[in-house]
């Protein structure tokens, strides 16, 4: 269990949102799955701006303590801020 923050890019100079998730990863057979959970819970409002952002493009970047990035999709699994984010392909 660790922290993280998602970044959702415009394009290679527009961030348009960053969002601190707390992230647990389970490594299967030849794949990885992470849940996550926005942290702290935002408001209401930036929550449904998250909502918005994964519905026109559930891609981010998943920006690690280190400074390390991976490209990642995003599902939201509940209203509770409740992620399950996969490597992208």
């Amino acid at each position: 269990m660790g922290t993280a923050t998602l970044e959702w890019w415009a394009n290679r100079l527009t961030c348009l949102g960053t969002f601190e998730v707390r992230i647990a990863i389970r490594i299967t057979d030849h794949s990885w799955t992470c849940d996550a959970s926005l942290c702290p819970l935002p408001p209401a409002q930036e929550r449904e701006d998250f909502a918005s952002l994964v519905e026109v493009d559930p891609f981010f970047a998943l920006r690690f303590d280190d400074g390390s990035t991976l490209d990642v999709h995003v599902v939201s699994a509940d209203a509770d801020g409740g992620l399950v984010i996969t490597a992208a392909r």
